[in-house]
């Protein structure tokens, strides 16, 4: 890394001509991410805004940068970890965020979970202890204040606020639930997403990828209910979820009653995310986090937004 150099592009950043700004944006982009903290220093002595803030945007377009081949990295796995996934999500906002910072907050809920467990309980009864230490204990609820706050994507923050939309909420339900190896699955409902505790199949069967999933569900495998997370883990059967759909005119799909995979919670969450962005009219973060989307395989405003609807 040349010092000399990077220390003049940055004095050159203020220059009014495009092309000039353009060659210099380019040349420090092409340094890569080893180069921000060097240049998060140069940003504390600048006087100029205008300087400023140019210099923050290249700081944030290596951090997407590195941030998009990361995502690309990650859909590219076997098992596409949803704890990851998440966890790439958070870091668009808060690049430095530690994922050791997750996994821990995420173990305190499992052994506070598994301190009250016993496994010769009933599924209803696991998952009435699950609800009673994220919902009683913790305090964790539905954000309806603020639903469409883009604070509701990144689980960092959810875990802190004990606030969150459904699809997080369910998101934190679940990687607690598989660490205890309950085999509570995501569904991708229209506007609502719930959880689905499947029969139990012995303790592997939270650790079967979705094909595998898919395939046992085919054969002999069922749905035992439905979970709610977004309301305070209330359980409901098929038929509440079949007459929840009925009731917001929504043809009834076999994928909407069945486990998804992880990158489709992935997927949702970006979409949600994008749609807060839009809301609040920042273009930018929507076209960044759409990119994000249109690489992991689908457009990203489709049709699975939250809406805050419930099933009954």
């Amino acid at each position: 890394m040349n010092e000399v150099e990077l220390r003049s592009l940055v004095a050159l950043l203020d220059d009014d001509d495009p092309e000039v700004f353009q060659h210099i944006e380019e040349r420090l982009l092409s340094y890569g991410t080893q180069v921000i903290p060097f240049l998060e220093e140069e940003w504390g002595v600048l006087k100029d805004m205008v300087h400023q803030q140019r210099l923050e945007n290249i700081i944030h377009q290596l951090q997407f940068n590195e941030l998009f081949a990361a995502f690309q990295n990650w859909h590219k796995t076997p098992e596409q970890d949803l704890l990851e996934g998440v966890y790439l999500i958070c870091k668009y906002r808060f690049p430095e965020y530690d994922k050791q910072n997750l996994i821990n907050a995420i173990e305190k809920l499992r052994l506070d979970v598994w301190l009250e467990m016993n496994y010769e309980l009933s599924p209803y009864e696991k998952v009435r202890i699950i609800n009673y230490v994220i919902y009683k204990i913790h305090g964790f609820k539905g954000n309806v204040d603020n639903y469409h706050d883009p604070s509701n994507s990144f689980i960092n923050q959810v875990l802190e606020s004990k606030k969150g939309n459904p699809i997080l909420l369910a998101t934190i339900y679940m990687l607690v639930a598989q660490k205890l190896n309950i085999p509570v699955f995501g569904v991708n409902l229209p506007q609502h997403f719930v959880l689905a505790y499947m029969e139990e199949y012995g303790k592997s069967n939270v650790e079967m990828k979705f094909n595998e999933i898919e395939e046992w569900l085919n054969q002999n495998g069922k749905i035992l209910f439905y979970i709610n997370a977004f309301n305070g883990g209330a359980i409901f059967t098929k038929v509440n979820l079949e007459q929840f759909l009925q009731q917001v005119h929504i043809d009834i799909k076999p994928d909407f009653l069945v486990p998804c995979a992880n990158i489709d919670i992935v997927k949702r969450i970006l979409r949600n995310l994008a749609s807060s962005y839009e809301k609040l009219n920042k273009p930018h973060k929507q076209k960044e986090i759409m990119q994000i989307l249109y690489s992991l395989g689908e457009p990203p405003l489709g049709e699975f937004h939250e809406t805050g609807h419930e099933p009954e």
